[in-house]
């Protein structure tokens, strides 16, 4: 064998083993520590509530037709979500979503890549708690009440539909997009579903139990009445579940079983 094929098949082998190293298309760096991952998930989490609470606000404000407040409203969230999935995304996955999170944590016990039980039990609360704290942030930018309770009832059996709806197609797109290595198009993608969903589900397009808890602590027009919370989380839940098997039934198992 000459030199040059043996430098070749070297660099070849090189090659192949650092591709073998990497993580999972979509996987957080695994050097970094878990609790800068659950800050980037808070703080992610609470940006994202904040743009949505605080443009209803704002679209309210300048003005009176609901359209225009809607399309306002979901332009903001559009360009919001994009953003902070390219800045996070590296960090911890840019979930910002407990249905993402555990839908994860599904596919990772079943064989797949994904998030360990002990990073779902950061990652949820903190999501949580970003959300509360991103809605209440909004408020006190625009001298509303710091907290005060949404009396926007949601609870119609066809807003439920709707969230199914939203949450099942997030759920597809996220999760296809990882089983066919594209999960560079996440940013641009996600944040257009969520957009377009703004306007074909009649819920609006939650899809996000963290989301949706935190809503509930702003008395505007992107809020949801804490009564309306359950039912949009159990919803969410089956969404992502239906979501999953669409994944499966669509791309079929992963080369790793998932």
């Amino acid at each position: 064998m000459s030199t040059t094929d043996a430098t070749s098949e070297t660099a070849t082998e090189s090659a192949v083993a650092a591709a073998g190293s990497q993580p999972a298309p979509g996987a957080p760096p695994p050097r970094v520590p878990l609790i800068r991952r659950a800050a980037a998930e808070l703080v992610g989490t609470a940006a994202l509530v904040a743009v949505v609470v605080g443009s209803g606000i704002q679209a309210t404000e300048l003005s009176q037709d609901v359209g225009v407040q809607l399309l306002a409203n979901s332009l903001a969230t559009v360009f919001g979500l994009g953003v902070l999935i390219v800045l996070l995304g590296p960090v911890s996955g840019a979930h910002f979503n407990p249905v993402v999170t555990l839908a994860e944590w599904w596919t990772a016990r079943r064989g797949g890549s994904g998030v360990t039980a002990r990073e779902v039990l950061w990652y949820v609360p903190a999501q949580i708690a970003g959300a509360i704290g991103g809605a209440v942030l909004a408020n006190a930018m625009f001298a509303e009440p710091v907290v005060k309770w949404s009396t926007h009832d949601r609870s119609a059996g066809h807003l439920l539909l709707g969230e199914v709806v939203a949450t099942a197609g997030l759920i597809l797109l996220i999760f296809g997009l990882a089983r066919t290595d594209r999960l560079h198009f996440a940013p641009v993608a996600v944040a257009s579903y969520i957009g377009a969903a703004y306007w074909f589900t009649s819920s609006t397009s939650f899809a996000n139990p963290a989301v949706t808890i935190g809503r509930a602590f702003s008395d505007t027009f992107a809020g949801i009445a804490p009564g309306s919370v359950p039912g949009f989380i159990g919803m969410q839940l089956i969404g992502a579940a239906l979501g999953l098997a669409l994944v499966v039934l669509i791309f079929g198992r992963g080369r790793d079983g998932a």
